[in-house]
């Protein structure tokens, strides 16, 4: 999955497909499960439009999506954002949650 910043998420958003990005801390123990799940999601769902940010170089997506902890997965559908995500419970609940 590649590194985005704020404004490669946006851009991602405009487009009607579906957009997601994840964001993670590197010594969240949640967050490194969860970021295995989402490789498997990935590979699953290759027309979704997916990027990731280490929220500590990026406080200013914090800030504008009120994110509140981490893991999230701020998810866009056809251009609106739609859903935020802290519970990633299982690959095939966030497949469904992408499809």
């Amino acid at each position: 999955m590649e590194e985005w910043n704020l404004q490669q998420f946006e851009e991602a958003t405009k487009s009607p497909a579906t957009a997601a990005f994840y964001l993670y801390t590197p010594l969240c123990g949640t967050c490194q499960v969860a970021s295995k799940m989402m490789e498997v999601v990935e590979q699953l769902l290759p027309d979704v439009k997916l990027g990731k940010a280490d929220l500590n170089y990026h406080e200013e997506v914090a800030a504008q999506f009120g994110v509140e902890s981490v893991p999230c997965l701020l998810v866009s559908k056809e251009g609106q954002p739609v859903e935020k995500i802290y519970a990633f419970r299982s690959v095939p609940h966030l497949y469904e949650k992408l499809s």
